[in-house]
């Protein structure tokens, strides 16, 4: 089998030409849009945000080893809220919004991407909030109706030993 030569656009690059997210590093951002990810990020959360000296972020962004150990925790506290909130979308009405919103709002204490994604979903968020208080009637109706329908499969599950015999009807 014989060997496959590079093509022309692959032997011309440079030698230090490092490529980190989707942008070129060492490269400026066009404007501020796409990746958010810095040539010397290697923690894979990406850049962190801006740090106001003398504070708290300060003084843990100073030693290295502190700075990743409090990055994963916030990443990790922002995933769990998130999650919860996504678990709760098995309920009907708004309830799936504070937690995702909480989540976020952690994950904007470290992170500028999920400060500028927070920032959107906050404002949708403040929407949907503002056209439940607009229609305060269906939007009650919509909530109760679910968490009776969600109360009844609940209920029905239990009473009639639903789960005991799919589990039978499987084999398991």
């Amino acid at each position: 089998m014989a060997a496959r030569t590079p093509s022309p656009s692959q032997t011309t690059r440079p030698a230090g030409y490092r490529v980190t997210g989707n942008r070129a590093a060492g490269q400026p951002p066009a404007g501020d849009r796409g990746a958010t990810r810095c040539a010397h990020c290697t923690d894979g959360l990406g850049k962190p945000r801006p740090v106001k000296p003398g504070s708290f972020r300060d003084r843990v962004h100073r030693n290295p080893s502190v700075a990743i150990a409090y990055r994963i925790a916030v990443f990790t506290a922002g995933l769990l809220l998130v999650l919860i909130g996504i678990a709760l979308t098995v309920l009907p009405g708004p309830l799936t919004i504070p937690p995702v919103l909480a989540g976020l709002w952690v994950w904007s204490t470290e992170f500028d991407w999920a400060r500028r994604f927070f920032a959107t979903f906050r404002r949708k968020a403040l929407d949907a909030w503002r056209h439940a208080r607009q229609h305060p009637v269906s939007s009650l109706a919509v909530t109760v109706g679910g968490l009776v329908a969600a109360g009844v499969a609940f209920w029905a599950v239990g009473h009639f030993q639903l789960v005991d015999r799919a589990t039978t009807a499987l084999g398991v």
